[in-house]
């Protein structure tokens, strides 16, 4: 069943942030790794990364978010490399544009951009239930205006009028083939609009693979961007795609094709 909901009220907001000292420690690190990727975060930003942190581990006890739950490591793999795809974003679009994160997990690219540029407006797509709910508890207690979650698949959302061809960036950071990948993004993504994968180690075999699939689903490749994080040398990239012209109707395939039948050439 498809659930749409938007941010909740404030006082709705039940969490407490972690202790002043902590916090003061974990916010002036990450704002210096972030500056090292481009990105500008103000004190009071920072501190709300770590109250995202100290909610995610909280709500991980019950509903298995992640298996990243260290500060250090969510800092790392979890913040910072969502941050990263700021790098593959036109300027417009940090400013006002609007994105959607296709399986967003607890939260990952979306709302840590989000934070960073709180002017774009944020759709975050999540197949299950329990991870869909702490979307929404998480945007309401960091108080995130212009965003919204979406319970459901993104085979059957991609086919809705209301979010077919209409977003200025597509992002996904789900570990999977690049021709399933443009499956699931391209067709959000309005003509003339990027979709920005996350993507580590040699993918040279896996976009040849995957050309098929992007030029079928009306996009291009626009480059492949070499991302560097603090902490972290395991090669990292995004594969940006253009739309170059409207996917046609009869993609994506239902839910599950993608990702079993890739487009992909052999």
């Amino acid at each position: 069943m498809l659930m749409r909901s938007a941010t909740a009220s404030l006082h709705e907001r039940t969490a407490s942030a972690p202790a002043d000292a902590t916090c003061d420690v974990s916010a002036a690190r990450l704002i210096d790794d972030a500056r090292a990727l481009g990105v500008c975060l103000s004190d009071a930003v920072a501190r709300q990364f770590a109250r995202y942190h100290a909610e995610l581990v909280r709500w991980n006890r019950r509903a298995n978010l992640t298996a990243i739950t260290g500060w250090e490591a969510v800092r790392t793999r979890h913040f910072l490399d969502s941050l990263s795809a700021a790098a593959a974003l036109p300027a417009t679009t940090l400013r006002s544009g609007e994105i959607i994160d296709i399986g967003s997990g607890a939260g990952f690219p979306g709302i840590p951009l989000k934070l960073a540029h709180p002017s774009m407006r944020v759709t975050l797509v999540e197949a299950t239930a329990k991870k869909t709910a702490f979307l929404t508890h998480i945007c309401a207690a960091l108080d995130l205006q212009d965003t919204a979650t979406l319970n459901g698949r993104a085979e059957t959302l991609a086919r809705e009028p209301d979010l077919r061809e209409r977003f200025d960036v597509a992002l996904a950071r789900a570990v999977a083939d690049t021709a399933t990948l443009a499956e699931l993004t391209l067709p959000f993504a309005r003509v003339g609009g990027l979709v920005a994968l996350h993507k580590k180690g040699d993918i040279r075999a896996e976009l040849e693979r995957a050309q098929c699939a992007i030029e079928t689903l009306g996009g291009a490749l626009r480059e492949i961007k070499p991302v560097n994080i603090p902490g972290l040398n395991d090669d990292r990239a995004l594969v940006v795609l253009e739309k170059m012209r409207p996917t046609p109707a009869k993609y994506p395939r239902r839910p599950g094709i993608p990702a079993k039948r890739p487009l992909a050439r052999l």
